[in-house]
């Protein structure tokens, strides 16, 4: 089995190597690849080293799997023509809402993998993710009516160099200095910007949409959604605030217990004083953590929970070489 990162330099595309070097996959060769820019980089993979290819001219029909991990612009370029040779696990937003392109996570919907027509299979956005991870088990055994979610992103997720500015610009405010905003358009240290992606003619900005989008491809179209989505200073980790309404009854301890039997997930709920789970005990682990479980009283079957969840890993390395393991197993790959 031949793999290829593309994007291998980015955030994203490092944390996949990082993932891919704690699996049992079989690889027999893998390739980084990235811009010309950072062609010629060396990285290392199960100590050895590897040397960082220039995307424009790599061969891809010597992989079977590309993971591409390099933003919609580049997947737009080159992910159809890395399709004609293998299959193509995109990390970007551009073929999301193909039609004709499945949206996976593995232990949400497995079976839309039967519906690969591009070669081509997209990773959700990294809040989606982490969100319907928790909300499969409780749909299949209440069935999800409505969902209202407020998220409190990282700046990772908007990449490297926005991390960089959250580092400067909070040196700089400690220091009396004056700060200026190159990736956010507000100042990010010591701040919350209500604004993540662009704005539509509605109000909702994109990364709004994206979950609501998201969620019903993968899930359920008949479950309606609404989100805010919220930029915080915090290096890795999304946190989500989110309020259920299901068709039928539920006990807290019927929600426990299906959250902790489920794949990926974990309860952490007690009623004390850090009896919950945070960004920061999140950031490298591989569960969505869910907490502060509670009945909301206001309407009939509601239910309030608090998830937090790794972003770079579960909401994208991981879950991108979860469809992997997924294709090889059922022999996807072959067919």
């Amino acid at each position: 089995m031949n793999i290829v990162i593309v994007g291998a330099t980015g955030n994203v595309g490092r944390k996949t190597l990082e993932v891919l070097e704690k699996k049992e996959l079989s690889i027999d060769n893998l390739y980084l690849v990235a811009s010309s820019k950072s062609a010629g980089k060396k990285m290392t993979f199960k100590g050895k080293e590897l040397e960082v290819s220039d995307l424009e001219s790599f061969d891809f029909s010597k992989v079977k799997i590309a993971f591409f991990a390099a933003g919609g612009k580049i997947s737009e370029k080159f992910a159809l023509k890395a399709a004609k040779d293998c299959f193509v696990i995109d990390n970007s937003s551009f073929f999301r809402m193909d039609p004709d392109v499945p949206l996976i996570v593995p232990q949400v919907n497995p079976n839309h993998l039967n519906n690969i027509k591009k070669n081509i299979i997209a990773n959700p956005n990294c809040s989606t993710a982490q969100l319907v991870i928790v909300l499969k088990p409780l749909h299949d055994l209440f069935k999800i009516k409505r969902v209202v979610v407020s998220t409190y992103q990282s700046v990772s997720g908007g990449g490297k160099a926005p991390m960089d500015e959250l580092i400067e610009q909070t040196k700089s405010i400690l220091q009396g200095k004056n700060v200026v905003s190159k990736n956010f358009t507000k100042q990010i240290a010591f701040n919350a910007i209500p604004h993540i992606d662009v704005f539509s003619d509605d109000g909702y900005t994109k990364e709004e949409l994206k979950m609501t989008n998201e969620t019903k491809k993968i899930l359920d179209n008949k479950i309606d959604l609404t989100a805010t989505c919220v930029r915080l200073p915090i290096t890795v980790s999304h946190s989500e605030s989110v309020n259920l309404e299901f068709e039928k009854h539920f006990s807290l301890e019927e929600v426990r217990e299906a959250l902790n039997n489920f794949e990926g997930c974990k309860v952490i709920d007690e009623r004390k004083d850090g009896g919950y789970s945070t960004p920061l005990e999140a950031e490298g682990k591989e569960e969505t953590f869910i907490s502060r479980i509670r009945v909301d009283k206001s309407i009939k079957n509601g239910l309030n929970l608090w998830i937090v969840s790794d972003n770079l890993l579960r909401g994208a390395a991981l879950n991108a070489i979860e469809i992997a393991e997924t294709l090889i197993k059922n022999n996807y790959y072959g067919k």
